[in-house]
């Protein structure tokens, strides 16, 4: 996949890489996961003793994590035996000063003990010195960094091809949402006639019942009832945010917040749909849709 393809992508929060390399005297292995969280939570796991380096991974994550939990670690092995050994003089002089002082007061104390040998001097901690490959991280570090970029493009990879599973069960979920709103629609339109018949049984009631009411008053309270049965605005918002989030998934990139945001919408004309409802079959497609729309806003959880 391309940089450009990726950017234009819609990528999970969750993904995985791993990458392993070696210089000598050193191997290590990368790796890389992410969950979903509502911003970007960076954490790097990386030996503080390779001076900059942690500076420099991060702006390089940064750039391609937008949100989620990210975490990148770092273990490094060092092949001692690869190393040249050197002498450490002033070790060498401190443990020997140390070994005659124990030998002469085991001869005052009427001890034998066997002679030491340049061996036995040798194997002590801090005698032989490993060779100074870690004293200069530069080199080190410029390797680790350098691949840095073919970790991060293997993690874009799996992040697009979960984004790509989720936009089609999105696109689905979009198409089973369109379908119970049409139906809502052919609800509405077959209840009309009810509807009329309740307000005119309403109105009835009203009328039998405004000695000495203001006619404004009445006329306003008949409006309201008509307006909180007619469930024409919710429909039509419903398919336009359905365009809107078909939109959305199309375009790609980072959408996960303006999905979210839509989900939130479709939420609420579903609510409304189920309130003005008064009719048990538009009620019905009322809950399914509210329940379609929580299994949305799950699998939308994930979308960077």
């Amino acid at each position: 996949m391309t940089k450009k393809s990726q950017d234009a992508a819609l990528r999970s929060m969750t993904g995985f890489a791993a990458l392993t390399g070696t210089a000598q005297p050193f191997r290590w292995a990368w790796d890389i996961r992410s969950v979903n969280g509502k911003g970007l939570d960076l954490r790097l796991r990386v030996p503080d003793w390779i001076d900059g380096l942690e500076a420099a991974l991060r702006p390089l994550v940064a750039k391609r994590a937008k949100r989620g939990n990210v975490t990148l670690s770092l273990r490094i092995t060092r092949d001692d035996a690869s190393v040249g050994l050197s002498l450490n003089a002033d070790t060498m002089r401190i443990v020997v000063k140390n070994l005659l002082a124990i030998e002469a007061e085991a001869m005052e104390q009427g001890l034998s003990l066997a002679p030491s040998r340049a061996t036995d001097i040798a194997v002590m901690r801090g005698v032989m010195d490993a060779g100074s490959a870690q004293d200069d991280p530069a080199p080190l570090r410029a390797a680790l960094v350098a691949e840095v970029p073919a970790l991060l493009d293997a993690f874009d990879d799996m992040r697009a091809r979960e984004g790509a599973a989720l936009q089609e069960v999105l696109l689905a979920q979009l198409s089973d949402v369109e379908t119970l709103t049409e139906q809502a629609a052919q609800l509405a339109e077959a209840r009309k006639d009810d509807v009329a018949a309740t307000l005119k049984r309403n109105l009835g009631r009203v009328l039998d019942n405004t000695d000495g009411a203001d006619p404004d008053r009445v006329a306003q309270e008949l409006a309201l009832l008509a307006v909180k049965a007619d469930v024409t605005e919710e429909i039509d918002r419903l398919h336009t945010h359905v365009q809107a989030a078909r939109a959305l998934l199309s375009d790609g990139g980072t959408v996960g917040r303006k999905l979210d945001f839509l989900m939130q919408e479709f939420n609420r004309e579903a609510n409304t749909l189920c309130s003005k409802a008064q009719n048990a079959e538009l009620t019905a497609v009322g809950l399914a849709l509210k329940a379609l729309i929580d299994q949305m806003r799950e699998q939308v959880q994930n979308v960077e």
